[in-house]
This record gives C-alpha cells, structure tokens and sequence, in this order.
C-alpha cells in the first residue's frame, strides 16, 4: 500500500516531474500524460491541482519566480558593498538558471508565460532598483529603475547565449555584466 502524501506535497512532486518533462522536451511536446508517469499518480490528479498543461507550466513560473528572489535576494544580503551586492545578486541569477534550467523555457515559450515573464521582470527590476537605490540614495527612482532595466535585459540576454554556448559559465556572465554595468554605475 501506497502511503498518502499531503496536498502541499504532491504538488511540489508534479511541480518538480512537470518542470524536467518541460525542460527534456519543451512545453509543445510535454504532455499531461508524461508529468503523471512521472509522478505516479493519473492524469485527473494533474488537472485536480493545476486545471490544464498551462495552468501547471504556470505554476512552475510561479514557484522558479519565488526561489529566484529567495536566492538573489540572499546573495545580496551578504554582500559587503553595493559593487559586490550586484555582483553577488547576477552571480546567483546566473547559477539559478543552471540549477533550474525549467526557467529557460520561459524565454522560449513566451507567448503562453509572457505575462508571468513580465512579473519576472518586474520583480527583479524592483529588486536591483533598490540594490541601486542603496548604492546611489540621492538618484531619483526612474533613473534607478531604467539602470535596473538595462541590468534584467542584459542578464536575459546573457542568459540566453549561456544557454546556446555552455562553456559561458555564470562566473563569467558575471563578470561581463559587471564590466559594464558597473562601470558606468561606479562614478555615481
């Protein structure tokens, strides 16, 4: 017999199966069938706590969006300025993807996450508005907030060739944003 598994449980167990199946064969060639196997349990279960394949590739944005502020907000907490604060933050960003490499597809399959991708961004757009906002207290908060939308766009952008080039490691996509972003940010 089968032990029960709690509600919270069995949904980070389809969270973690739907994630590798989209990963190994992207969200057009995913199916239901594939994350219940994977799991063990039936294809009702899947859409018992999820309602439909977006529904459960959303809620795996929902969750990867949740860790990633844990991890790069953790990373800059033990930073001991604003230069390392934002090296520290893209480094984990960067090892984050490597670690979760689910979250890729996002950049992928746009169309069906825009708008979580959007939440994404927005996010971490606040999240290293503020980082900045600590670096330079007397910059006015658009200012900060375009410094910190060059800095997402870049990481994404860098993100996507690591994924098409793997000898990019996170250490050196670090460093090729700081050589530029902070640079520029440095005289401030």
């Amino acid at each position: 017999m089968r032990a029960r598994v709690s509600r919270d449980e069995r949904e980070r167990q389809i969270l973690d199966a739907a994630a590798a199946v989209f990963t190994e064969r992207g969200y057009a060639n995913a199916s239901m069938d594939a994350v219940a196997e994977r799991v063990g349990v039936t294809k009702p279960v899947l859409y018992t706590h999820f309602g439909s394949k977006e529904g459960l590739l959303l809620a795996c944005v929902t969750q990867a969006r949740t860790a990633l502020l844990e991890v790069t907000s953790a990373a800059a907490q033990e930073a001991t300025g604003p230069e390392d604060m934002l090296r520290r933050g893209t480094l984990a960003f960067f090892r984050f993807l490597d670690e979760r490499p689910a979250f890729t597809l996002l950049y992928s399959e746009g169309s069906i996450a825009a708008e979580a991708l959007e939440e994404i961004r927005a996010q971490q757009t606040d999240f290293i508005a503020a980082l900045l906002g600590f670096a330079d207290p007397a910059a006015d908060a658009v200012r900060l907030q375009g410094w910190a939308r060059v800095i997402v766009g870049a990481c994404e952008r860098l993100a996507v060739w690591r994924k098409q080039d793997p000898s990019v490691t996170p250490e050196h996509a670090t460093e090729y944003l700081m050589d530029l972003a902070w640079s520029g940010l440095a005289h401030r």
